[in-house]
């Protein structure tokens, strides 16, 4: 019987371990995934070991595999259910019981900086804008920073940009980049009058982020992007941050403690929001992507709060070399809508479509 790294969804296992420690390619044994590196379930044992410990057996608490899903996204593939995931980490522990035992995390003393961030948060939109009296360790967060950073190969080479066409006339390639700093109005990642580059990974994911209505025709540019760029990737903090890259236990349950708190910036730069109160909510987004703008880093990628895509805020639009524009028609917009004066949880989908 052998796994592979697609088992467990961890991208340190998958770059990193595996690769090092298989010696063939093939079908795994327990996702079925094909054409796979593979290893012994044993191979990883090390490195489990060294997870396992940072939790302590407790009656109270919940099942490993439950654990390892929960805080680290572990046996994400669509096949491992708990079963699955209960047999191959039984065979990487070498020990039926364990598995079946239950567990807690192990009581570190971290300060929760989900909580620090909500502070700071309250008072950058409300109070001071620019001398908050609130504080985050912010070396603690370039640190935490510095696991979210994507190899080249795994960010799109070409990006997409959008604008509504106001007329039958198409814009032009000089037309498509980021505004003027005069004109530069706030957004979700740049204050006023700093210019970032919205881009987006699909041309459908670039025009649903422009909000248009049925019928209306959107020019979408292709933007190549450098190999040389270096971005953070907020999008899914747990599929980033591998616990088995990590010294010890200690450090372990630190990232533990920190990953909430990094999937709160993630939300900051997709949750709805308002155009009427744009210019206030979009305040904490806009400090924690300066911020990342100040450690060096050329850009941010989130998830689309409007579709399936990713979305890439370029600090500086001069990385990008535009390419060829492209006219759309807009023939259908989705709209989910939830009553929730008579508190109905069900969304009920309406569609507009067009001719």
């Amino acid at each position: 019987m052998k796994c592979c790294a697609e088992c467990f969804g961890d991208r340190g296992l998958r770059k990193n371990i595996i690769p090092l420690k298989s010696k063939e390619i093939g079908t795994c044994s327990y996702c079925g995934s094909n054409a796979v590196a593979l290893v012994a379930p044993q191979d990883l044992g090390e490195y489990f070991d060294l997870l396992v410990s940072s939790y302590r057996a407790d009656e109270s608490g919940r099942l490993l595999v439950e654990w390892f899903r929960n805080d680290w996204g572990l046996f994400s593939h669509v096949r491992m259910d708990d079963s699955r995931a209960k047999d191959l980490l039984a065979e990487i522990l070498d020990d039926g019981e364990i598995v079946r035992e239950k567990f807690l995390p192990t009581a570190i003393d971290a300060t929760n900086r989900l909580i620090e961030w909500e502070k700071l948060r309250d008072e950058l939109m409300y109070k001071n804008r620019f001398f908050p009296e609130a504080n985050i360790d912010l070396d603690r967060l370039e640190h935490l920073l510095s696991s979210l950073t994507p190899d080249r190969s795994e960010i799109p080479s070409v990006w997409s940009r959008a604008r509504i066409q106001p007329s039958n006339q198409v814009y032009g390639v000089a037309d498509m980049g980021a505004p003027p700093c005069r004109t530069a109005s706030h957004g979700r990642a740049n204050p006023a009058g700093i210019p970032y580059l919205y881009l987006a990974s699909t041309p459908q994911t670039a025009v649903s982020e422009i909000r248009p209505h049925t019928g209306e025709r959107a020019c979408v540019c292709q933007f190549a992007m450098p190999d040389a760029i270096t971005v953070v990737d907020l999008r899914g903090p747990k599929t980033m941050v591998s616990p088995f890259l990590l010294e010890d236990a200690e450090d372990i349950g630190r990232m533990r403690a920190d990953l909430p708190f990094l999937e709160r910036l993630g939300e900051e730069l997709t949750r709805p929001v308002l155009p009427q109160a744009a210019a206030i909510d979009y305040t904490p987004s806009q400090y924690l992507c300066e911020f990342i703008k100040k450690c060096g880093y050329q850009g941010v990628l989130y998830r689309s709060s409007v579709s399936d895509g990713i979305n890439l805020a370029l600090f500086d639009p001069s990385l990008a070399n535009a390419g060829d524009v492209s006219q759309y028609l807009v023939s259908r917009v989705s709209i989910d809508v939830k009553d929730v004066t008579a508190g109905d949880k069900q969304a009920t989908t309406v569609t507009a479509a067009g001719d």
